[in-house]
């Protein structure tokens, strides 16, 4: 059986199933001084609640060294301690196992879904000009889509960018949204939408006169539909709503959604009135602004379709996004230039007239969208931000930002380049194949602190980030979408005092060369972790700063 690639879940369900506990008694160590000790604790007040007396049999301690799996790591000793069991990695092994196949999610195999998913982002369907808490949601919904399809999800994106606006910064900012006017397959769903509120009984004409809204249908009451279905987590306050011809287009658009995604549930098409559709689930992504009107049609669509799929509507709402001090209100457009500006004076600043030249401008783009990013997406979804626009807040030296994680990425390629132009010129042979490394050279306690807490839990960390919880109970779910801009920030950290403190590419002296080949295949993957994280956010990797 092949050894795999190791994982840490399957190194801790490993480790809890040798002490013969369903308790999840193990906890894998991230900070430097507990990792020169030890990789795997069972705390000793957890062991106490397991075990009589917090003793735990012989021979089960003795059992740990000897796990093996597919994707356990290869584990040296188990010992007793006052903090509790402790267990440490043969690192060496370690190092061969996870240095081999490249670091990142495994692609999905050629044509396998694992199910599908409408993102809807309201904020891209209003005829206001779009403002910094929209430009939170739809980011969002971007970066959730990208961490989705790197599982195998397929996902639709709703609603498609009407061609009647200008649509430019979310092209600077690199988000890729589907754009049209939808054709006839669209206007059969507004059709279909509009006979099925003709036959609803929820649905009440409503009185034409100088007070009624444009383009008005009719006036549908929610309320008893929701008490009546025993619907959770909605607004008290939901009541009756007044049906345009925009509410149903909006809803036809969902509709067409769902219709596109492959059909999972055969038995749920039996159950709706729109007998093309296949159950699918969507999840509205709202600034928390817009979560009670989203909240209406999301009962709307129930009423009118009572299939699998809209029971399957989940909305994740994103929390406020506070401006400090603004002279006015502020476009998402005048937001971007505003960040843009700010970044190339800090380039200015900091590297000279270097950063004057036209070829930064492709650098200077890049490092403000990563700024964005990173300021819009490393905070958990539902905490409120604060946008500093006053104050020159975003840089290129502070630790916790989008264009620091950019740097190190870069300096990482002139590191490679480096290398490749002194093989070009004979000052070093050509990096061996990973077989002919010898591992044990990799001593430095800041490299096993980037396997260990970098490369070893990255593909996890991508799964857990797209992780939806569509079957808890209520409307509001949360998703860990901070999870990759927070270990890119983390990873630069530690990345950036190894490299700090460690020579590289050392004398071309041929005793040296072990180490060093070590060493830039560990980087190398390291490079390779960078990139596939950056992909999820459509940041492009940077050759220089």
């Amino acid at each position: 059986m092949s050894e795999g690639r190791p994982g840490v879940a399957a190194t801790l369900r490993a480790l809890n199933g040798a002490l013969g506990r369903p308790a999840a008694l193990w906890v894998k160590e991230s900070g430097a001084r507990n990792l020169r000790h030890r990789d795997f604790l069972a705390p000793r007040a957890a062991l106490s609640a397991a075990f009589p007396g917090g003793q735990v049999p012989p021979e089960a301690v003795s059992a740990v060294p000897s796990l093996r799996g597919p994707a356990v790591l290869p584990l040296r000793d188990c010992r007793q301690t006052p903090a509790g069991l402790v267990v440490q990695v043969r690192r060496a092994e370690a190092f061969q196992r996870l240095l081999g196949p490249l670091p990142g999610p495994p692609p999905p195999a050629a044509g396998a879904r694992t199910g599908c998913v409408v993102l809807h982002c309201p904020a891209l369907r209003g005829p206001a000009a779009l403002r910094p808490r929209h430009l939170r949601s739809v980011l969002l919904a971007d970066h959730l889509a990208q961490l989705l399809r790197a599982q195998g999800v397929e996902v639709r994106l709703v609603p498609a960018l009407s061609e009647e606006r200008s649509w430019d910064v979310l092209r600077q900012l690199r988000i890729c949204w589907p754009s049209g006017s939808g054709g006839s397959s669209l206007t059969d769903a507004v059709s279909a939408l509009k006979a099925a509120l003709g036959r609803c009984p929820c649905a009440a004409a409503c009185e034409q006169g100088p007070g009624t809204a444009e383009g008005a249908i009719c006036k549908v009451h929610l309320k008893s539909f929701v008490e009546q279905q025993g619907l959770l987590g909605y607004d008290p306050n939901l009541d009756v709503l007044l049906v345009t011809e925009r509410t149903v287009r909006s809803l036809a658009e969902l509709q067409e959604a769902v219709l596109q995604c492959p059909v999972s549930d055969p038995t749920a098409l039996l159950a709706s009135r729109f007998p093309s559709s296949s159950c699918c689930s969507i999840v509205h992504v709202v600034n928390c602004e817009e979560e009670f009107q989203q909240q209406q049609l999301d009962v709307l669509w129930r009423i009118l379709d009572p299939g699998a799929h809209t029971a399957l509507q989940k909305h994740l709402v994103c929390g406020p996004v506070k401006v400090t001090n603004p002279s006015s209100p502020i476009g998402a457009d005048q937001y971007f230039q505003l960040r843009k500006r700010q970044m190339y004076e800090a380039s200015v600043m900091k590297y000279g007239e270097l950063a004057q030249d036209e070829a930064w401008t492709e650098v200077i783009d890049t490092l403000t969208v990563a700024a964005i990013r990173f300021e819009m997406l490393s905070t958990a979804h539902r905490s409120q931000i604060t946008l500093d626009l006053e104050n020159n807040s975003i840089s290129t030296k502070g630790t916790k930002s989008g264009a620091f994680v950019m740097y190190n990425c870069a300096r990482l390629a002139t590191l490679f380049n480096t290398f490749q132009q002194a093989v070009e010129q004979g000052t070093y042979p050509p990096l061996p194949p990973v077989s002919e490394l010898n591992f044990s050279c990799l001593r430095e306690e800041g490299e096993w602190l980037l396997l260990f807490n970098y490369l070893l839990p990255f593909p996890e960390v991508v799964q857990q980030a797209a992780e939806l919880p569509m079957s808890s109970k209520g409307i509001r779910i949360t998703a860990n979408t901070e999870a990759v801009c927070k270990f890119l920030i983390q990873l630069s950290m530690d990345f950036s005092s190894y490299y700090n403190r460690v020579h590289v590419l050392g004398e071309p002296f041929p005793h040296l060369f072990d180490q060093m080949f070590a060493r830039l295949q560990l980087l190398g993957a390291v490079r390779d972790v960078f990139h596939s994280a950056l992909a999820t956010l459509h940041l492009p990797p940077l050759s220089q700063i």
